[in-house]
């Protein structure tokens, strides 16, 4: 605006300037009318240079205080977008670190669902194969019940079953069988006879008598049957016949037939035509055709005994084999009971028992039969 005013006033005509205009020879009254006029512009010329002096000072003034003021909104200006830059910044490492952590969430969920999903491939491959041995187990053990049931019809103590009881044959007829006959102490496959009773064999031409704390012993061991050394019943049994009619001049190796008998993994072979195997033991431990292993005496050996699967055979004489034996039946009996195949009377029951220790004590003092 000042500039488009100094313009205005530089294009204006000077007032104060003018040429002397000689006077003409008219009159002398236009010359002082021309005086007259030239005083009044002089006037009016310097009032407007002082308008126009006050016009150019306040235009800079006012020109000072604009650029003032548009400094200070600069810098203003110039701080808001230094704020707003940092900002601007803050924001986009927040965005950044919250992209990275949404990857790793991401990365993380995946690796853990396909860790889920490999574990339940696996349990159910482990479940799948666990099933199928189970049901090969189950159609196993079926089959083995089934051909069992066929063989243990009636075998007890009291009337075994010949071809599950060969140690019982005479030797005559164990001559007869092909191969080795194999027995354990107590049949492990007794279960599938849990639908036949079991009938004692009857003690004829004499009387019987229960006593009544052995009775009351029976009946307390019957109500929980087991086959620990805790209880009255049994301890007062292994005191007074199994520990006595397993007792042998060898102890270590008696030692080890008592166990072998309680842990049913003793067998019983007819060695009739047999010729001596080679065991991990020494022929004198073993004993052999003539010598007992277990007395220590000679004698004419026609079993052998095998503890467990260890491959090493004793040789036993008849008198250690009744004795042997007569635990055996014991054993097999009260494990019938235990298991449950027994469906008889308590009293029945107690006289089997009693039959069964009148064994044990008969072949502890050296008697047995004569096929033995």
């Amino acid at each position: 605006s000042q500039a488009g005013f100094e313009e205005d006033s530089q294009k204006q005509p000077s007032v104060g300037h003018w040429n002397p205009v000689m006077p003409s020879k008219g009159s002398k009254d236009e010359l002082e009318t021309g005086c007259q006029d030239a005083g009044g512009v002089d006037e009016t010329q310097s009032t407007e240079q002082l308008n126009v002096s006050r016009l150019r000072s306040s235009s800079v003034e006012i020109r000072e205080k604009g650029s003032e003021f548009l400094k200070e909104e600069l810098h203003k200006a110039q701080k808001e977008l230094k704020l707003k830059d940092k900002e601007c910044e803050r924001l986009s490492k927040v965005r950044e670190q919250l992209e990275q952590e949404l990857e790793e969430l991401t990365a993380s969920l995946f690796e853990e669902a396909h860790k889920m999903v490999r574990e339940a491939n696996t349990k159910q491959a482990a479940s799948e194969k666990q099933l199928r041995e189970a049901r090969g187990k189950i159609d196993m053990l079926q089959a083995e019940v089934t051909a069992l049931k066929t063989l243990v019809i009636t075998s007890t103590p009291s009337s075994p079953n010949w071809a599950l009881h060969p140690q019982l044959q005479s030797p005559s007829k164990a001559g007869f069988r092909k191969g080795h006959g194999r027995n354990k102490s107590t049949s492990s496959a007794v279960v599938s006879a849990a639908s036949h009773n079991v009938t004692p064999e009857p003690v004829s031409h004499e009387w019987k008598e229960v006593d009544s704390i052995l009775f009351a012993e029976f009946q307390a061991w019957k109500e929980s049957p087991t086959l620990t050394k805790s209880c009255s019943f049994l301890e007062r049994i292994y005191q007074e016949d199994v520990r006595p009619c397993l007792d042998f001049t060898k102890q270590e190796l008696s030692e080890l037939v008592r166990v072998a008998v309680e842990q049913n993994t003793l067998t019983i072979e007819p060695v009739a035509s047999q010729t001596p195997p080679v065991g991990k033991v020494s022929a004198e431990e073993c004993g052999g055709p003539k010598k007992c292993a277990l007395s220590g005496l000679p004698r004419t050996c026609k079993h052998r005994i095998m503890l467990g699967d260890s491959g090493n055979y004793y040789y036993i004489s008849p008198s250690c084999r009744a004795r042997i034996t007569a635990v055996c039946n014991f054993f097999t009996y009260i494990r019938y009971i235990q298991q449950g195949l027994v469906r008889q009377d308590v009293e029945l029951m107690y006289w089997e028992v009693m039959r069964l220790r009148r064994e044990m004590s008969l072949a502890k003092l050296g008697f047995y039969p004569k096929d033995m």
